[in-house]
């Protein structure tokens, strides 16, 4: 029988449990429990979501591809966690620049915010109050342990760089921490070639870029029509990702470990070097960019350009790539579009063969983020649980779910380590796969996040698994027995993946994170004036050029550009850009 005090003290604490308990219940998302992990980091735990009124979040996105609300399985797990559906405003799709006036002039950006670059947008935003500081009534500590844990050194860096060393108004992307390469199994850029084609002529040696030409007239001759009988090329380029400059152009540059800019400040009529405090004015005689035009010049007299380039966008050089018109890839992630199962397991698929003199560009891992920027809205209906929401995408279980799906289904655990179901080699290679409709339904690439904005590096180590995000990389994939073609390539490449070859071989240009400490600067008004002009004359010519009948009407084109682009201010926008370059992001390195 218990004594008088101990059960006093006992119903003294089932009362205390009764009122927590139903205090939690009552309130909402603000108040969020936490536990220690193993290694004594505090982890959000879950809310109990039919406790929750179901929210749709304005989702403003300056960086998706798709408008409306999210679909498919990203849609129901952020349901069943956060009863949150999202309704995503995506700029890109409703007039750019012009969308993004409109929402700041409204004074309402939505509950959500995702900036493209942390520069006049994003500043702009803060000075008008249409963002909310994460440290007002303890939002971030309360509701952030993962953010702090994972990325506080870009938490840091926000609330020095844009809130005067005491507000925070978001993080920035890609948030990593460590030397070399900061990309996953395949780097950024290739270049990658039909690997098949490349065997079955000899494998023959490049050294440089222009190499590639010959070597793809003679595949083109080899396989002159697609799967469907439609004419192939060496390249199938689009122009709607251009900005101020032809951008499949500059690619070239990130083959030669330049970039466009400096990673830090707007402005991108220079090219900077990845390792070294140098730079190229874009039109510069011989720059990278310059190389790029005259090498898709050449490629198009020999017949290797595909004569839609100029006109089609993405989507359709991606329809031709799938149907196998196409030969070289800039982007490893575009191989996938052709290398589905029927083509690979006949021996078909593109893969990574790289220049000897190549040093491709990788952004590396930067502790401070990158400058797309997570932001919440000022006027957003429930910040505590947009912060979970995004604390959940910050940690290590949220990192694989939202870029693999639900466990179970596209991936598992076993002995401690991830692997890739059946299903998810189906799903995470063509994308197109059906879902079962109890994890959402619709097709596994619809129901992808389609915010379109990362949180870490897809190559930081996994604290849970011990092996980086990426499952390209996990043990239980490259042990798995894959793929003619890529066992072909790694026996012929002595390596398991491109990233692994580019290392061994020195063929990395790796840029060094750089924090200033200061905001970057927005140009003045004439400078902007300048450079969008500038821009213009830039990509009309460039793509001029590429289309010119000979080479006496390919001079005749680069001169009127010079000369336009020289008249509207060319010299003054660059020399403004690189004193820029050399006060802050040279300065610091």
């Amino acid at each position: 029988m218990l004594k008088g005090r101990t059960r006093s003290v006992m119903v003294l604490m089932f009362i205390m449990m009764f009122v927590f308990v139903t205090a939690c219940s009552a309130t909402d998302t603000k108040a969020v429990q936490t536990t220690a992990s193993p290694d004594n980091a505090a982890v959000t735990t879950a809310p109990v979501v039919k406790e929750l009124p179901e929210i749709t979040l304005t989702v403003f996105s300056m960086t998706a591809n798709y408008a409306g609300e999210q679909p498919g399985w990203f849609a129901k797990m952020i349901k069943d966690k956060f009863n949150i559906k999202l309704n995503i405003i995506a700029s890109n799709l409703a007039g750019g620049a012009a969308k993004t006036a409109t929402m700041m002039a409204s004074g309402d950006m939505g509950d959500l915010v995702v900036f493209g670059t942390n520069g006049k947008d994003y500043q702009d935003a803060i000075k008008a109050g249409l963002l909310l500081d994460w440290n007002k009534d303890g939002l971030l500590e309360k509701n952030g342990p993962n953010i702090m844990k994972n990325a506080g050194q870009a938490v840091e860096a926000n609330k020095k760089q844009f809130g005067g060393g005491t507000a925070v108004y978001g993080v920035g992307h890609a948030v990593g921490n460590g030397d070399g390469p900061s990309e996953g199994a395949e780097m950024v850029f290739g270049p990658n070639i039909r690997w098949d084609l490349y065997q079955k002529l000899g494998s023959p040696k490049i050294k440089t870029l222009n190499d590639y030409l010959p070597l793809l007239k003679k595949m083109q001759e080899l396989e002159p029509k697609s799967d469907t009988g439609r004419p192939t090329y060496g390249f199938s380029l689009w122009s709607d990702w251009d900005p101020n400059y032809m951008t499949l152009a500059k690619v070239i540059a990130q083959f030669n470990g330049y970039q466009d800019g400096d990673g830090f400040n707007p402005g991108d009529l220079i090219l900077t070097s990845a390792t070294e405090n140098k730079a190229q004015g874009l039109l510069e005689e011989n720059s990278y960019y310059m190389q790029g035009l005259k090498f898709y010049y050449d490629a198009n007299q020999m017949g290797l350009l595909d004569p839609d380039s100029l006109t089609q966008k993405f989507s359709d050089a991606s329809n031709k790539f799938k149907d196998g018109q196409v030969f070289f890839s800039h982007f490893p992630w575009l191989d996938n579009v052709y290398n589905s199962p029927e083509h690979t397991s006949v021996g078909k698929g593109m893969q990574l063969v790289p220049f000897e003199d190549e040093k491709v560009q990788s952004y590396g891992l930067n502790p401070y983020g990158g400058n797309r920027v997570w932001a919440i809205g000022s006027k957003a209906k429930d910040p505590a649980r947009i912060m979970q929401f995004m604390d959940w995408m910050y940690s290590s279980k949220g990192m694989v779910e939202w870029n693999y799906g639900p466990k179970g289904l596209a991936w598992d655990i076993k002995d401690g380590k991830a692997y890739v179901t059946d299903y998810g080699w189906k799903a995470l290679t063509s994308n197109t796969e059906p879902v079962p409709a109890e994890f959402g339904g619709g097709t596994f690439k619809d129901g992808t996040n389609q915010i379109n904005n990362s949180t870490l590096n897809n190559s930081m180590i996994n604290p849970d698994t011990n092996e980086p995000y990426d499952y390209l990389l996990w043990s239980s994939t490259l042990s798995r027995p894959t793929n003619p073609v890529v066992k072909s390539w790694r026996e012929a490449m002595g390596a398991m993946t491109a990233k692994e070859y580019f290392v061994k071989n020195n063929m990395v240009a790796v840029n060094r994170p750089t924090f200033t400490g200061t905001a970057p600067l927005t140009p003045p008004s004439d400078i902007q004036q300048k450079q969008s002009e500038i821009g213009k004359t830039i990509k009309e010519y460039s793509w001029k050029m590429v289309f010119a009948k000979n080479d006496a009407a390919y001079t005749k084109l680069k001169e009127q550009m010079l000369t336009k682009a020289k008249g509207l201010g060319y010299d003054e926008v660059v020399k403004f850009q690189l004193e820029q370059t050399e006060k802050t992001v040279w300065a610091a390195k």
